[in-house]
């Protein structure tokens, strides 16, 4: 059974950091592209961080970029999301992505923890 479990969201005021974990199993965590993902109410879902299976490198989303860091520990099968300097327009509830495209295309979701920056 596949599992991405997301944890370490909270309350924090503008200007704090978080880091949020996500803990896979169930599948090949080495071989797969991890992402965070946030949705707010009454938005999209958008991509907020991206790391690659292999070479690990990363990608950011212009609202996140300098301030955010996505990293991947293979042996852990876990992929954190250091974010600092929160601000208010980071609230929302954040969600761990799994991504393979060989032979056939793979994916999968966490089920979300709630990132609130607020004083």
């Amino acid at each position: 059974q596949v599992q991405l479990v997301e944890s370490g969201g909270a309350l924090v005021q503008p200007g704090g950091s978080l880091r949020l974990s996500c803990a896979a199993s169930g599948f090949t965590f080495s071989t797969y592209v991890m992402s965070w993902y946030r949705q707010a109410p009454g938005k999209e879902r958008e991509l907020v961080a991206t790391i690659t299976s292999t070479d690990g490198s990363t990608n950011y989303a212009d609202p996140v970029k300098g301030r955010f860091a996505i990293s991947r520990d293979n042996a852990k099968n876990t992929v954190y999301l250091q974010m600092n300097n929160l601000k208010p327009e980071d609230t929302a509830v954040y969600y761990c992505h799994a991504y393979r495209q060989r032979q056939f295309r793979r994916d999968y979701w966490g089920q979300g923890t709630q990132v609130t920056v607020s004083a």
